[in-house]
């Protein structure tokens, strides 16, 4: 089942989030599993923009897994992957493993926060 809202948002502007595309687009391993509910205000406030974000960035369908949850945020995925608050985004790599998780109430919005943390786990350690 889809999300409608993720249907990206026809007015977000790519060019304004320059850097937030090109590292949602640096890394062709990852996999986005979206938890919200079309009926949720916090989703249909954060993840329009969020789907336009991955689609600037040329994240193909395949990539992107939309679980809708009930009004109770019971669905698919929720016990397995602790799923409390939505809008939930955890991206996974190519072996499953999780990298990253979005939770509702960050600062900045998802394509944004989840830009910035995959730019922070992709940098080489640095000895002390």
């Amino acid at each position: 089942m889809s999300l409608e809202t993720m249907r990206p948002n026809p007015t977000w502007d790519a060019a304004s989030y320059e850097d937030t595309v090109d590292a949602l687009a640096a890394r062709e391993d990852l996999t986005y599993k979206v938890w919200g509910g079309d009926w949720c205000k916090d989703c249909r406030a954060l993840l329009p923009d969020f789907g336009a974000a991955l689609e600037a960035a040329g994240v193909p369908d395949e990539r992107i897994d939309e679980i809708a949850l009930d009004q109770d945020k019971q669905g698919p995925g929720v016990d397995e992957y602790d799923i409390e608050y939505i809008p939930t985004i955890v991206v996974e790599d190519g072996s499953g493993e999780e990298v990253v998780r979005f939770v509702e109430d960050e600062d900045v919005p998802p394509a944004v926060w989840l830009a910035r943390e995959l730019e922070v786990e992709g940098e080489p350690e640095t000895a002390d």
